[in-house]
């Protein structure tokens, strides 16, 4: 009788029994690994990093010198970047600086506090290096990502980490709550704001936008899919029209048995974790710890989702709302209302 127990280790096939692996084949083993890690990240930083920019506003103040200085990324030959609202703080120019130290006027296009994000248009002579925008969704807690910018000044740094966390909920500056927040332990600094957090594939999944002073490892990015939908929206009108309903809501994994109990076969939904006072959410009578799993006849698989169900065409209108309560579907209306700006 044949024994098909075998495992394949340092790519030599070894029986159980056999004893342990012999440490040049386990010191082997571990270069391999190195050495791929390491090409890994040095690709993703010779791919995106020549579209990866300072971004410098000047303060409307005369007597303070110092204004917003932050990070951008390219995403069109033609001039088109992503950056943080904070960084622009409200101006209608800013001058970016290439990698390769070209430095040329920009326009604020669009401005949106409400997920840290702001569109500009560099005046350029020539076609400009570019990142491409990824799909955050598929990103899974402990992938690898990279973050580039130009943290404290020192242009083009690269830092890699994981990401530790999908679906959080941050603070912004205006007060609000930003939605769908990657949260990643590749160090990040003052002067990152608004640089690309980048995949192992080369893609921008995310656009760094903070950290929590006095922690470790604890940075944070907007996600690419809340980005594409925010930079669509400002090129066509110039700002986001976007629907309210007022709660915090994290994406969750759904136990499979509440998933076949309530006749569902998606595995993630958006689980709300607050609400706020006199909000469409409250009078259509949605509780903490609901399960969002569909909005107006749309799936819903996350925080990504529900914030782009929330959309110009539901504000004021009664729309179907689903979620599991207690391990049971419920359904429920609510009125979005539009949004106010910042």
């Amino acid at each position: 009788m044949l024994d098909a127990t075998y495992v394949s280790l340092s790519g030599s096939d070894r029986r159980p029994g056999d004893g342990p692996e012999e440490p040049a084949q386990a010191a082997d083993r571990d270069h391999d690994l190195l050495d791929a890690y390491s090409r890994t990240v040095a690709g993703v930083a010779e791919r995106v990093g020549p579209a990866v920019v300072r971004v410098e506003t000047r303060s409307p103040a005369p007597e303070q010198r110092q204004g917003g200085v932050g990070s951008g990324v390219l995403l069109s030959p033609d001039g088109l970047l992503l950056t943080n609202s904070h960084v622009v703080q409200g101006q209608d120019r800013a001058r970016i600086t290439t990698s390769e130290g070209l430095s040329m006027e920009a326009r604020v296009i669009g401005n949106d506090p409400p997920t840290d994000l702001a569109l500009l248009h560099a005046i350029s002579p020539g076609r400009l290096p570019t990142a491409h925008l990824g799909d955050s969704k598929s990103l899974r807690p402990g992938h690898l990502v990279v973050a580039i910018g130009n943290p404290l000044g020192l242009e083009s740094t690269v830092t890699a980490g994981v990401v530790s966390a999908l679906g959080r909920s941050l603070r912004s500056q205006s007060g609000r709550l930003i939605d769908d927040v990657i949260q990643t332990d590749a160090a990040l600094n003052p002067g990152n704001s608004g640089g690309p957090l980048v995949s192992s594939a080369g893609e921008v999944v995310g656009i760094n936008t903070a950290v929590i002073m006095g922690a470790q490892g604890i940075c944070f990015a907007v996600a690419s899919n809340t980005a594409s939908f925010v930079l669509t929206e400002l090129i066509r009108h110039g700002r986001v029209r976007r629907a309210y309903i007022g709660v915090a809501a994290q994406t969750a994994p759904i136990p499979r048995r509440l998933a076949l109990a309530a006749g569902i076969e998606q595995g993630f939904g958006a689980v709300i974790t607050g609400l706020e006072p006199n909000s469409p959410a409250l009078a259509a009578g949605l509780l903490p710890d609901d399960i969002v799993v569909e909005l107006d006849g749309q799936p819903i698989e996350g925080v990504d989702d529900l914030i782009r169900a929330l959309d110009a065409e539901r504000i004021g209108r009664s729309v179907p709302l689903s979620v599991l309560r207690r391990g049971k579907r419920r359904e429920l209306q609510v009125v979005p209302l539009e949004r106010s700006g910042a």
